[in-house]
């Protein structure tokens, strides 16, 4: 480790030290999980994401935040990626698939990974099944988040996102301790442009159009695991843990 690595030491307390070096020897019991989260805007995915990803030891890999990463990092896949951006063209599947790629051999996916926002068609489904079978290992889970489209509404309106984690709030279902501010990190929350009754007639349509062929993909897998979304967290959280156990 460097000197800049020992002086940030310093400033963590030695119970978060403590309880870090716990949460890692409990890791290295868990098995390796590889799970998909499926469901439309509003749903509650990311809400569940983060004690998934706590209790499962695995990255949360969404679409939009890996490509902005492989982008800002200059990766071979990051570079094919802005190249198309800056072109007016749009990311090809095999770049997406490429980021993903890269982003599972991080360390902290060396547990496995929550992969949310992909795939949204057959296609792209099979393309990452092919990109994993090249590393021996296959999706164990798809976690299909059934809920109303109606009741949508009122949830995107009163979302709130802490951008860099992607924690999730609401001002009614889900409300921060303190308005406005992450519960961890005291951040400024933010509303996504899109998060309007408008937009959200326009990505539920998409959604269905596209996204129904990869859920009748997976469940011809067995792999496929319908979660009623449409419950107060707490319910939701206990089908998603019973349907990764």
């Amino acid at each position: 480790m460097t000197m800049a690595g020992f002086e940030a030491l310093e400033n963590v307390s030695s119970e978060d030290l403590f309880t870090e070096l716990m949460r890692r020897m409990d890791c290295q019991n868990k098995p390796e999980k590889r799970i998909i989260l499926v469901g439309p805007p509003g749903c509650g995915k990311g809400t569940q994401s983060p004690d998934l990803k706590r209790d499962l030891c695995v990255c949360h890999l969404a679409t939009g935040d890996m490509l902005r990463a492989a982008v800002k990092a200059g990766t071979e896949y990051g570079r094919k990626a802005k190249d198309a951006m800056d072109s007016g063209g749009l990311v090809s599947d095999d770049i997406v698939v490429g980021i993903i790629s890269e982003a599972v051999k991080n360390p902290e996916c060396q547990k496995g990974f929550i992969l949310d926002g992909f795939p949204r068609t057959v296609p792209q489904a099979q393309k990452l099944g092919e990109m994993l079978q090249k590393q021996g290992v296959d999706i164990d889970r798809v976690l299909d988040f059934r809920i109303p489209d109606k009741v949508l509404v009122e949830r995107i309106e009163g979302r709130w996102i802490h951008m860099p984690s992607g924690r999730s709030y609401h001002t009614k279902f889900h409300p921060p301790k303190v308005a406005g501010k992450d519960d961890v990190t005291g951040e400024p929350l933010s509303k996504r442009g899109d998060d309007n009754a408008a937009a959200l007639v326009k990505r539920l349509e998409a959604f269905h159009a596209q996204t129904a062929p990869v859920i009748d993909y997976y469940r011809t897998s067995g792999k496929l695991h319908v979660i009623d979304a449409n419950k107060p967290k707490e319910q939701v959280a206990t089908q998603v843990k019973q349907a990764v156990a």
